[in-house]
């Protein structure tokens, strides 16, 4: 028994193994799908709302998908702006880390006796036009990305409103009544989670914008957008978006050290704050991650997807979560994969 036990657990391991490797195979149209699909939780509320209110169909998910495209045109001109504003100062910063370099290889040489040579020279300006090269293309990808998700987006929609209905005629009706409210519970708490994970990583990236305008910190802007994405990242996510303006600051302010520490230990309470106080009063202790089951989900999906896949992660590994939280055989499952904060409180309770 225990042989054939040990026998399923390879099997699986190896079967969950060859499914990512196929998902990562087809990337190019699993990645669009399932931004479509996590998208679908927040836009399908007001399409449904839209139907009751005697709206066609055809024009609710018309009006959405216009709502949906001008949010992406407002971040393309968002988008333009920023790489304007940097082509801009380019140079300046070019020259400034040629200077911050030129003198940390004179400290070397001067006061702690490194030869001459002993490190390659860098062509600071040279670099960041790599990099910005890079960026482009990243920014190219994704916009062929774009059309796939918005129609994928619309066939999703569009079949929403009746899915209910053939749930009734697919079933007996005690069945049909389960299964419905089963998937109207796990329906609505992922549209809870992915919107309120969407305002909390908003009021991050607002709360980081100010801070850093009142620090004079240039491109304060763009670093509030950096860290409203990476805010769908937890823990991890919140360091990363902070290293980019403390650098900047750093550069900015050359050869003063205060400003960057300063910008540091701003930056970092906003994403304390926002992240383990404020975050876990609104999501509530039953949505928290393990953190295990967090650094798996990077480690998994950023292999599966790349950098896309990191950031997707947590949302779909949350709303695999839910999903296991509503079936009463996968309970176990979803407790396992929770932070345990809910278990401590009712066992001191108890």
């Amino acid at each position: 028994m225990k042989k054939f036990n040990l026998l399923i657990g390879l099997l699986t391991v190896l079967v969950v193994f060859a499914i990512a490797t196929a998902f990562k195979a087809a990337q190019t149209v699993l990645i669009p799908l399932m931004i479509a699909w996590l998208l679908s939780y927040i836009c399908g509320p007001v399409v449904t709302f839209l139907v009751r209110k005697k709206i066609p169909l055809g024009l609710a998910v018309f009006t959405v998908l216009m709502l949906v495209l001008f949010v992406c045109y407002l971040g393309g001109i968002f988008l333009i702006g920023r790489a304007q504003d940097f082509i801009g100062e380019y140079p300046k910063y070019a020259n400034q880390l040629q200077t911050m370099y030129n003198d940390l290889m004179y400290n070397l040489s001067e006061r702690m006796k490194v030869q001459e040579g002993a490190f390659a020279d860098i062509n600071w300006a040279q670099e960041i036009g790599k990099r910005l090269v890079i960026a482009s293309g990243t920014l190219a990808s994704f916009a062929g990305n774009l059309v796939m998700v918005l129609i994928f987006l619309v066939f999703m929609l569009l079949g929403k409103p009746y899915f209910q209905y053939k749930v009734a005629h697919a079933f007996p009706a005690d069945r049909a009544t389960i299964f419905s409210e089963v998937t109207v519970s796990i329906s609505k708490q992922i549209g809870q989670y992915l919107t309120v994970k969407l305002a909390i990583s908003g009021s991050t990236g607002v709360l980081v914008w100010l801070a850093l305008t009142l620090l004079k910190v240039e491109f304060a802007l763009t670093w509030g957008a950096l860290a409203f994405f990476l805010n769908f990242v937890p823990s991890i996510g919140s360091i990363i978006a902070s290293i980019p303006p403390i650098l900047l600051a750093a550069v900015q302010y050359y050869p003063s050290v205060w400003m960057p520490i300063f910008t540091m230990i701003v930056l970092l309470s906003i994403q304390m704050v926002m992240g383990n106080v404020i975050e876990p009063k609104l999501l509530g202790d039953s949505l928290n991650l393990s953190p295990v089951v967090i650094l798996l989900s990077l480690v998994f999906f950023g292999w599966m997807w790349g950098i896309v896949g990191a950031l997707m992660s947590v949302p779909i590994v949350a709303t695999i979560k839910i999903v296991c939280e509503n079936i009463e055989g996968l309970k176990p499952l979803s407790i396992l994969m929770g932070s345990g904060k809910t278990c401590m409180k009712e066992t001191q309770v108890s």
